[in-house]
């Protein structure tokens, strides 16, 4: 097959050639450099197109419009070794033009991998080769080079299946025999303008763009049988990974066991009719190295019957042993995206349908719709510059949980206008709404513009408001504001049982770093919880003192009614207390809940800061790839740190009304729990609460157990969610209702 290697390059802007006497001199090394140079310039300009030297055949003639290369990754023959037990863990990129289009899956422990993988890409132009590299896997460390290859496109006939083999090599050891790549690639010419297409698949591949998903994927982990022991105890410490396209969960790690009990549970978005495929695996987890693969299943959706739950008893390939999974297809219509001119809510017989919905005499009908959302992205005004001409080309994605929908592009804009309408089913309400605003960029990653957060709890319905957009941690402003209009429809009945059971876990999208910064940060928010409970006992200890005799009076008679008189029924009603007596100040208008907040500002204001020195100090020294297990400790301390900061803070909180939906949703059940304390004495309370627990198990076999009391803390705000979700003071030139001019550019 002829390969045409063409080095030529296009520099857009008028359709001027060079003489080509020019050509005959590109030998010299000076010439090139200065060609170089005049190229870049020319592109700032939008001038001359260049062409430069070639040392192959004349280039074929370029033709305009698009191109849809599909290509099937096959298999590999005798890769590289790269592993100390002989074998590999390869995997395969496709890049064109400096940019990843397509990573394949990872095949673990062998050098003849068979992925049988399909890609379909958009091209705009053929002069850019195809570039394939492999790598093999190694977790916590840097990947291996296993070897590389070039497919140059204009070599390809049009309209015709071609098998391909690629000899890959090592650039710094051509002479190096590193095995070869078998291909199936169909090159098609595409018609008409193509513009759309090709900005929807970059979005797809840079920001993981969701479609109108159109079904519910539902997973319980049970448990493994009888898995493959990896220690040297005879035992293992399995966790199991999920993936179904871009949509990653991984479950907890269960220790010393090779019968695992999980009772863990994820949901997917189905985004194919007819079904698709869930990838599973299995590992074992070692502290300080690379953890170790235990097996591997795949679970066919195509087969399988939608509203209905079927267990399924899954054998592990490559490994020993059974995982057990609970599996319900759901149907779904939960999202939208539509025209300004064209919303639910504005059909006052829609409108009526909807509140019917979701009203409290319906509040036993299906317990898992909560409410809906309706969001209206009208226009952003005065946003950053992104481009060298001075301009952006934005648009806007809007997120709730794991549903994301995003606007067209407004190009050469720092004012756009979108007009769209999104719609979203609410399964809880404690969810928070984002609202990102990115440049397009053709040839590299988006860039960030701004970003808000906003809890459904705090929208005001119908009220078209202007967000100041914040930095992507949300911890301080950044140029230009976002005007969007809000409407949250639920019934309160639903969002309070929504509450008492496990948050949907986000997709797994990056792994933890460590930063000094955070970590310091999280020490502090502890620190801070400590010393209010050591405050607290400081001033219980003063009253034992008798440094205020009227107070330490005031405690002794306190204490002595209340022990003398104590009844169970009174904890409950206690803390009923401090949450009367907030609600109190924040009702005449002292609100004791800026001081905190204030407080977590002065923690987070240096933050991206710090980011950006601790990215810095890692490019540098490479000091984290090198010190895996240092690594995974300082993980863990500061997710621990963070762990306990947050449920501190999120206790207060509670009480001082920071969510007051939350905090009613408390005085409701404390009062619950203080009738029934009254009323029924506690050994037949106690007596319940253990034949339950011991009984659980026999009614349900399959039930995920959950903490209801942590389970609602998961709902409250922490002080730094409080800051990230506070908008931020506006200019007062910007207003709602005041309209400038777009700059089209």
């Amino acid at each position: 097959m002829d390969k045409a290697i063409v080095e030529a390059r296009h520099i857009s802007g008028d359709t001027h050639h060079y003489n080509s006497q020019i050509l005959k001199h590109a030998a010299s090394a000076l010439f090139l450099f200065l060609c170089s140079a005049w190229r870049c310039v020319m592109s700032l300009l939008g001038g001359i197109n260049i062409v430069g030297p070639s040392n192959a055949d004349p280039p074929a003639p370029v033709h305009p419009g698009m191109y849809q290369l599909d290509i099937v990754l096959k298999k590999g023959n005798n890769l590289a070794i790269r592993d100390r037990g002989g074998t590999s863990d390869p995997y395969v990129k496709f890049k064109i033009a400096g940019k990843e289009v397509f990573r394949s899956k990872t095949i673990h422990k062998n050098l003849n991998p068979v992925w049988d993988e399909k890609v379909s890409l958009l091209v705009d132009s053929l002069r850019e080769p195809l570039y394939v590299k492999v790598f093999d896997y190694d977790f916590g460390l840097q990947d291996d080079f296993m070897g590389s290859a070039y497919l140059y496109l204009e070599s390809l006939e049009h309209h015709r299946t071609l098998d391909v083999t690629l000899d890959l090599k090592d650039p710094h050891y051509p002479d190096h025999d590193l095995g070869s790549l078998e291909l199936a690639v169909t090159l098609t010419p595409k018609e008409g303008d193509f513009r759309e297409a090709h900005q929807s698949l970059r979005l797809s591949d840079v920001h993981r763009k969701a479609q109108l998903w159109r079904g519910i994927v539902s997973i319980s982990l049970i448990e493994g049988r009888n898995l493959k022991p990896m220690d040297t105890n005879g035992l293992s410490d399995p966790y199991v990974k999920f993936r179904m396209g871009h949509q990653k969960y991984k479950s907890k790690t269960i220790h010393k066991t090779l019968n695992p009990q999980w009772r863990e549970q994820f949901d997917f978005h189905l985004y194919d009719e007819q079904g698709g495929f869930i990838d599973i695996t299995i590992w074992d987890k070692d502290a300080g190295k690379k953890d170790d693969f235990m097996g591997r299943c795949q679970v066919d959706l195509s087969v399988l019957p939608k509203e209905c739950t079927h267990r399924l008893d899954l054998p592990l390939e490559e490994g020993e042993g059974t995982l057990v999974l609970l599996v319900t297809l759901t149907a779904s219509a939960a999202v939208s995206i539509s025209d300004l001119s064209v919303n639910m809510l504005d059909d006052p017989h829609e409108r009526r349908e909807i509140l019917h919905r979701y009203s409290l005499l319906r509040s036993l009908h299906n317990i898992k719709d909560v409410g809906m959302v309706q969001v209206k992205v009208i226009r952003a005004e005065g946003l950053m510059a992104a481009d060298v001409t001075g301009k952006s080309d934005p648009f806007c994605v809007v997120e709730l949980s794991n549903d994301r929908l995003q606007t067209h592009t407004v190009y050469k804009n720092l004012n756009p206008e979108w007009n769209k309408v999104f719609t979203f089913n609410v399964k809880d309400i404690h969810s928070v709404l984002e609202v990102t605003v990115y440049d397009e960029d053709r040839d590299r990653s988006a860039d960030f513009l701004g970003k808000v957060a906003i809890p459904l709890l705090s929208i005001q319905n119908g009220e078209r408001k202007a967000y100041a957009l914040k930095s992507k941690e949300l911890t301080g402003p950044t140029k230009g504001v976002i005007f969007l209009e809000l409407d949250v429809i639920y019934n309160a009945v639903k969002a309070g049982l929504r509450t008492l059971i496990p948050i949907e876990q986000k997709y797994i999208e990056e792994e933890p770093r460590v930063s000094k910064q955070l970590l310091l940060q999280n020490f502090n928010r502890v620190r801070r919880c400590i010393m209010f409970l050591i405050n607290a006992g400081c001033y219980i200890n003063s009253c034992f003192e008798w440094e205020s005799p009227q107070r330490s009076i005031c405690a002794f008679l306190l204490f002595i009614v209340v022990v003398w008189n104590f009844e169970l029924y009174m904890i409950p009603l206690a803390l009923l207390l401090p949450l009367a007596w907030n609600y109190i100040l924040i009702a005449s208008g002292k609100d004791t809940r800026q001081g905190d907040v204030q407080a977590v500002e002065d923690l987070l204001e240096d933050e991206d800061e710090d980011y950006d020195r601790d990215d810095k100090d890692s490019e540098k020294k490479g000091f984290m790839n090198k010190l895996y297990a240092i690594q995974d400790v300082c993980i863990s301390v500061q997710s621990a740190l963070d762990e306990v900061a947050s449920y501190g803070e999120r206790i207060k909180n509670t009480f001082n009304w920071t969510v007051p939906f939350l905090s009613w949703l408390a005085i409701v059940a404390l009062c619950v729990a203080t009738v029934i304390v009254y009323f029924i004495p506690l050994r037949y309370i106690v007596l319940a609460w253990g034949v339950n627990k011991f009984t659980k198990k026999l009614r349900d076999p399959y039930t995920i157990d959950n903490n209801e009391l942590l389970d609602f803390l998961s709902r409250v705000p922490s002080d730094v969610q409080v800051v990230q979700y506070r908008e931020l003071k506006l200019d007062p030139s910007h207003s709602p209702n005041k309209r400038k001019k777009n700059n089209p550019g």
